[in-house]
Parts: structure tokens; sequence; C-alpha cells
């Protein structure tokens, strides 16, 4: 649940884009930063790695403001994909508020995918949370590279069940990437209800009942081998 700081009259939500390596969690809070007003959000900061790049920003996000009368602020990161960086990625999931799952619809990733959502249910259960309760939004990418023929393919794949919250999307184009973001944000606010009776600090997360949840114990057919 959002951190509540009733002084401040403050909610801070914390975000985080989880995935295969270059699947395109980076390229979405790029494409967020590159169009949210100079404003409404601080500074993208890059860690390098090797291989792919780790962000982390603030972000005062477009469309959201205030939140009955208490100001949103909001922690926008990504998770490093690589198997070698597992306890940065355990860092990075401390006290997440929801979390974008970004599925690269290549078909040659597909067993990575797979992998990445059993690792982030392991993750947040070594970290004390229940995957189910968590606010999960599904973002198909790279839409332009496969069309839809080839997301539909990863669809059946993966087996999201249809209740998860899901959206396609051209990160490089910038096509679902806000539509992705505003969807967390506000499966997140949807679980402070009233801020004013909200309890100071962190809470557990607790997601309607109706909810389905993306994270089995393992995937029917999934090819998990390490």
């Amino acid at each position: 649940m959002p951190y509540v700081d009733h002084a401040r009259k403050e909610l801070r939500l914390k975000v985080v884009y989880y995935g295969v390596g270059l699947g395109g969690k980076t390229t979405n809070l790029e494409h967020i930063h590159a169009n949210t007003r100079p404003d409404r959000r601080g500074k993208l900061i890059a860690l390098n790695g090797a291989s792919e790049r780790t962000l982390f920003f603030d972000l005062l996000p477009v469309d959201i403001g205030r939140y009955k009368d208490y100001e949103v602020r909001v922690h926008l990161c990504t998770v490093p994909g690589q198997i070698a960086q597992a306890q940065l990625r355990q860092v990075v999931l401390r006290h997440v508020d929801a979390v974008v799952v970004v599925i690269d619809c290549q078909p040659q990733r597909a067993a990575e995918n797979q992998r990445a959502i059993l690792d982030l249910a392991d993750n947040l259960r070594s970290l004390g949370q229940d995957p189910a309760k968590l606010p999960t939004v599904v973002q198909w990418n790279k839409r332009d590279l496969v069309g839809a023929q080839g997301v539909e393919k990863m669809r059946g794949v993966l087996q999201i069940p249809p209740g998860v919250l899901q959206f396609v999307a051209s990160a490089k184009a910038g096509e679902g990437v806000f539509e992705t973001l505003k969807a967390a944000l506000k499966e997140c606010l949807a679980l402070v209800a009233q801020p004013t009776e909200a309890p100071a600090g962190h809470s557990p997360s607790i997601i309607p009942g109706h909810r389905a949840s993306m994270y089995p114990e393992a995937l029917p057919g999934a090819d998990v081998a390490p």
C-alpha cells in the first residue's frame, strides 16, 4: 500500500517495471520522462550496466496531481534483467506498491519471460509479500516487431488470466506506455480509498478478492530450468 504521510498530506507510490533484460523497461521510463512536464518530474538517473540500463527517478505524474487533498508522489524504477543482479532486484522491489511486468513478445524470448514472472514471484515472497495481493499490470511490448498475431501467440504461451490488467504496447513508439502507467497508479490509489483514514507509513496491500492473480507456483508447460 502507498506510503501515507499525514503531516505533509502526501501519498508516495513506488512502481517497479519488471521483466527480461532489454525487454523495454528502460524505454518505458525514458518515454514517460521525455513526455512529462519538467515541473512534474525529477531528474532521470541511469545506472549503466554492461548490457542494460537501470533507471530510477521521481515523478509527480501527469493527470494525477492531488488525490482527495493529498499530493501524489511517485517513484518509478526498473529492475535489471541479468541473473547476476538477483540481490539488486530484491532491493528495488522492497516496499513496492505496484509492478508493471513488461513482456518482450518476440517468440525467441518466451522462456525468458516465463522465468522472469516466476522470479518476480519468488523475490516478492522472499521479501514477505504475497504476490497475489500486489497490484500488477502486464504490458505486451514490442508489438511493432511482432504484430497482433505475435502478441496473441505470447499470450497463449504465458497464459496470463484475463482478469489481470493488460495493455498492448510499443514502448519505442510510445504506444500504450502512459495507459500502462495510469492503470498501475489507479490500482495503487484504489487501495488507499480515503487517505485521511489510512494508517501512517506503509501498510500491507490488500487486493479485492475478484482480482485474478498471475503468479502460480509454476506456469503450465513453462521451461524454467536455470
